[in-house]
C-alpha cells in the first residue's frame, strides 16, 4: 500500500508539471457533468416528478453514481485503456515484472483530472441532502455510503471485465462503454423509469441497479426493506466474473510483437 501512494504521488506531479494544462482539463471535465445538470434541471423546471421520483431525489441518485464513477475512472483507468497496453507490448514488461500484474495496470494510468467530475457530484449531493425531504439517520448516511462504495465496485468490475475481453480481441470492444459510460449516464435517473426490462437487465446481468436503484428506494423512503441497504456490497461477487476473466486471458495472452 505504501508503494501505490508513493506512485499515486509520482503521477501527480508529473500531471501537475503543466498546471494551467491540468486546470483546464479539470475544468472541461467539470462542465461537461454541467451540462448534464442543466439537462436535469430543464426537464425537472417542466415536469414535477419522474415515475413519482422529484428533482432533488432525482439529484441525489444523480450525485452518487457520478461520484462513484468518477471515484472509478480517477484511479482504475489502467483497465479502461488496457487495450493500449496490448497493442503496444507494454503489457509484455509488466508480467516479466515481479509486481502483482494489477498493482501494475492500476499504476500505469490514474487520471486525477477526474477531479473535476467528482466535484459537480460532490455539490449536487450538498445541495440535495438537506432539500431531499428524506429523514435523515444512520441507517440513510450508512445507505449513501455503501451505495458509493457498491458503485465503485461495480464500475471497477466493469472495467476489468473489459480488459479481459481485449485479450482476445486486442482492440477495445466499443460496446462496453454502454455499461460504463452509458451506466453513468443512465444512472442519472432510477433504472425503473427506463421501464421493467432495462431494469431486470440492470439487475440480473450487469448489476447495476443493486447499487443504484434499489438501496435507493429504502433511501427515499419508498421502501421498507432494511436489507436493500447491502444490496450493493453484491458488487465484491460481481467482481469474481469478471477478475476470473481477466486471469484467464492472462493464462491466454499471446504477445502482440509491438
Amino acid at each position: 500500500m505504501k508503494l501505490y501512494f508513493k506512485y499515486l504521488s509520482m503521477l501527480l506531479k508529473c500531471q501537475m508539471q503543466y498546471k494551467v494544462s491540468f486546470t483546464l482539463t479539470v475544468i472541461g471535465q467539470f462542465l461537461v457533468s454541467f451540462t448534464t445538470f442543466l439537462g436535469v434541471y430543464f426537464m425537472f423546471s417542466r415536469f414535477n416528478s419522474v415515475n413519482s421520483f422529484t428533482f432533488p431525489e432525482v439529484l441525489l441518485c444523480f450525485s452518487i453514481v457520478l461520484m462513484a464513477f468518477s471515484i472509478t475512472e480517477c484511479f482504475v483507468r489502467g483497465f479502461d485503456v488496457f487495450p493500449q497496453l496490448i497493442k503496444s507490448g507494454d503489457l509484455d514488461r509488466i508480467l516479466v515484472r515481479p509486481r502483482n500484474e494489477i498493482f501494475q495496470v492500476l499504476t500505469s494510468n490514474v487520471d486525477f483530472t477526474r477531479i473535476g467530475r467528482l466535484m459537480q457530484a460532490v455539490l449536487m449531493l450538498i445541495y440535495a441532502v438537506p432539500v431531499s425531504g428524506i429523514i435523515w439517520s444512520p441507517d440513510k448516511v450508512i445507505t449513501i455510503v455503501v451505495m458509493i462504495i457498491g458503485g465503485i465496485v461495480m464500475f471497477s468490475a466493469l472495467f476489468v471485465l473489459y480488459a479481459g475481453i481485449s485479450f482476445f480481441t486486442i482492440e477495445g470492444l466499443e460496446f462496453m462503454n454502454i455499461f460504463t459510460d452509458g451506466g453513468r449516464e443512465f444512472g442519472k435517473y432510477p433504472f425503473s423509469i427506463y421501464g421493467e426490462g432495462v431494469l431486470k437487465f440492470f439487475t440480473y446481468i450487469i448489476p447495476l441497479a443493486l447499487f443504484q436503484y434499489y438501496p435507493f428506494l429504502y433511501l427515499t423512503g419508498k421502501s421498507g426493506n432494511i436489507g436493500l441497504i447491502f444490496l450493493p456490497l453484491m458488487g465484491f461477487v460481481f467482481m469474481i466474473p469478471c477478475y476470473s476473466i481477466f486471469k484467464y486471458g492472462i493464462k491466454r495472452y499471446k504477445s502482440t510483437g509491438s
